[in-house]
């Protein structure tokens, strides 16, 4: 098991993606610390683990809300006495950010996915970071996609969120780097199996007169050099990967999850 005896938190589990990575890094021996703004939209997830035979706990927290991230982190330390593996995996709907070119939105429309992917994880991250540090060990790890390094049309500001997210990853795997922690980005591209990607490929159809969000999930996958988009089993085995002892020499970069879409 490659995360055997770890401690993991994952904010954002109760999408496809935070739950698909907590159910890998508990099936590799880690002990998974789940949570969501609504606990009950995870309650599901916990009982999936432990039925398996995995260690899970729910807790309910908004990762915008830099106390609330403190004392729950606090609760999994004084628990468990340390953290090993932070993720974040929040996300924002994209129903009015995603869809409609730049000319046509508004300023706060705009800036709105900015400010929530940077300041969640600037919260979470430098949080698990302040613990790190005392330990002299842990993997910090941010999620992004492949549009942060493609000129394509129509997302809003999520191209400028996700340029964020991976910038707060290189500065803070600078800082940290002396204390033993690892900071890595983990950038996919858009995943079919999950309900945010089904919204997103649905509002790009109707904006590029498509009939359905599958003719273009098919345009998406002939740009990338496999002919497909990844699914959740490679994200989280990537996830896996980075988190796990095997990755100790990686930090401050990006691991492409992209099935080639981009080339790094």
């Amino acid at each position: 098991m490659q995360l055997r005896n770890k401690t993991a938190v994952i904010y954002g589990a109760s999408g496809f993606i935070g739950a698909s990575i907590a159910k890998a890094f508990a099936r590799e021996g880690a002990r998974v610390f789940v949570t969501a703004k609504n606990k009950g939209a995870i309650a599901a997830l916990v009982s999936e683990i432990t039925a398996v035979g995995g260690v899970a706990e729910a807790g309910e927290v908004d990762v915008l809300n830099e106390q609330a991230v403190k004392s729950h982190l606090e609760q999994v330390i004084k628990r468990e006495g340390k953290i090993d593996i932070s993720l974040n995996a929040a996300g924002i709907g994209q129903e009015g950010v995603q869809g409609i070119p730049l000319t046509g939105l508004s300023p706060e429309a705009y800036v709105n996915p900015v400010l929530h992917y940077s300041r969640s994880h600037f919260i979470t991250a430098t949080a698990a970071a302040k613990q790190m540090a005392a330990q002299k060990k842990g993997v910090i790890i941010t999620l992004t996609a492949a549009p942060v390094k493609l000129p394509a049309p129509m997302l809003g500001g999520m191209a400028a969120a996700w340029a964020a997210v991976e910038a707060l990853t290189r500065t803070l795997a600078g800082e940290m780097g002396g204390y033993g922690v690892r900071v890595a980005c983990l950038r996919a591209d858009g995943i079919p199996e999950t309900d945010t990607i089904t919204e997103v490929f649905s509002l790009h159809a109707k904006a590029h007169g498509m009939p359905s969000h599958k003719e273009f999930q098919g345009l998406m996958e002939s740009f990338t050099l496999l002919k497909r988009l990844p699914n959740l089993r490679e994200v989280a085995g990537a996830a896996v990967f980075l988190a796990s002892d095997n990755a100790s020499a990686i930090t401050g970069t990006a691991i492409n999850v992209t099935c080639g879409s981009v080339i790094d």
